[in-house]
């Protein structure tokens, strides 16, 4: 037996592979453009012919994310018949990808991960057991039950995880800022990294965590990659393509002392700096920033915006945001229609709200406003560029895909873009409660 990554893998006497897959599921997929999900580290495949894909039954497809060692390479997708994947076709299709880029810490700060929770506990069940089994010496766990309305979740942890790293705390009102706020007050590590309950942290996240934050001077908040760990629905499929922070590989320093050229509405740029699921903040920096807008996030009338507004406070407050791509956390993608409905309604309120806190700001309202005109021009430039650049095979792709969705996954796009007009009004009903 081998570990590689994640991923548990089964030397055999035939020469070949197992792997697990990134987030195990009972469920076989029926829609034609399943992928099956894993990694695989290329400086692991000594001696090996072929890759046995495990669980794989309903699978004809996969994609794999590449790494060497804790490095990230990119992913590949790759057929794979019987759940049998040649090494030579591995070899080949990952020959195109960038070189690693070397992502060991001089260093194990101390880091307190905070994972917040509301009524889910067999999702919870499967997140804090990876968290605990992270390769990592100097960290300890806060799980913030917020809002509860059982104690599953405060049993679960007792009954389950008798960790002395790990502690249950209670935040009775709902509102993920209101529970992220309760871990960052308690935390005790120099570095607070938070993550989801419905997703599974690679072994060496806090390790990627930790050299992000030697990327550069005054680093205020890492994130890191958030692929999809199960692609066995339309639902899924459509969010995968439609969020960019799946996909970031690429390790990047953002600050306002070296703005991006490729952004022009930077510092205010959804999806370019990664997600909720999958960021750390300097402790000391997030308090001094006032913590998080107990106004945005889950649970509240906003419904999310509280990591991109946590983001672009740490670049205006004059710190780096690091995008470290092998700090890996594997995100369960709502599967079903109706939760990717509701997953969108969130989205595109969240959205809203954040842009009505920019503009209530005289000084963020000046600076959005002047990056407008550029950023107009940048998004029909690409747009245009993509629909030019389209080969006739990935417009082939584009359709077979499209046809074997369910025609309400196409209705995603614009319930969250009519979402986004509900948003003022929330995050304004939202913190006069707040005063109340």
């Amino acid at each position: 037996m081998i570990e590689v990554g994640n991923e548990i893998v089964v030397a055999h006497e035939d020469a070949g592979l197992d792997i697990a897959p990134s987030m195990g599921t009972e469920a076989v997929p029926d829609w034609p453009g399943a992928l099956w999900v894993g990694a695989v580290d290329l400086d692991s495949l000594a001696g090996y012919t072929h890759l046995r894909l495990q669980d794989s039954i309903g699978y004809h497809r996969a994609r794999l994310l590449v790494r060497s060692g804790s490095s990230v390479r990119g992913f590949i997708d790759v057929e794979a018949p019987d759940g049998v994947l040649d090494r030579g076709v591995l070899e080949s299709a990952a020959a195109a990808l960038p070189a690693a880029v070397a992502s060991q810490p001089s260093s194990t700060p101390s880091i307190t991960v905070i994972v917040c929770t509301r009524d889910r506990p067999a999702l919870l069940r499967g997140a804090i057991a990876a968290i605990l089994r992270l390769d990592y010496p100097n960290f300890d766990v806060i799980v913030v039950d917020n809002g509860a309305s059982t104690a599953e979740t405060r049993d679960m942890i007792r009954d389950e995880f008798p960790d002395p790293r790990l502690t249950l705390i209670s935040e009775p009102k709902p509102g993920l800022s209101k529970a992220r706020n309760a871990g960052l007050r308690r935390a005790r590590g120099d570095i607070v990294a938070f993550t989801d309950d419905d997703v599974v942290v690679d072994e060496f996240w806090l390790r990627g965590i930790a050299a992000g934050f030697e990327q550069a001077p005054d680093v205020g908040c890492v994130t890191g990659l958030v692929p999809a760990g199960e692609l066995r629905s339309p639902a899924q499929g459509y969010f995968d393509e439609r969020v960019n922070w799946s996909k970031i590989v690429a390790p990047k320093v953002y600050s306002m002392a070296d703005p991006p050229a490729d952004l022009p509405t930077f510092p205010f740029c959804v999806g370019a700096f990664g997600t909720g699921a999958n960021f750390a903040l300097d402790r000391r920096t997030a308090l001094a920033l006032g913590a998080f807008d107990p106004a945005l996030g889950v649970g509240t009338r906003t419904g999310g915006g509280e990591d991109i507004d946590m983001f672009t406070r740490v670049i205006l407050g004059g710190h780096s945001l690091v995008v470290q791509p092998s700090a890996i956390v594997w995100h369960r993608h709502r599967a079903e229609v109706e939760d990717l409905m509701v997953q969108a309604r969130g989205y595109g309120k969240g959205l809203g709200s954040w842009l009505t806190k920019i503009l209530l700001n005289p000084h963020t309202a000046r600076l959005a406003i002047a990056r407008s005109p550029q950023g107009a021009r940048h998004f029909l430039r690409n747009a245009r560029n993509h629909s030019r650049g389209q080969t006739a095979a990935t417009a082939t792709a584009t359709a077979t895909t499209s046809a074997s969705r369910d025609p309400r996954v196409e209705k995603a796009l614009r319930t969250e873009l009519f979402s986004v007009a509900r948003g003022p009004l929330n995050y304004l009903l939202e913190r006069w409660s707040g005063k109340t």
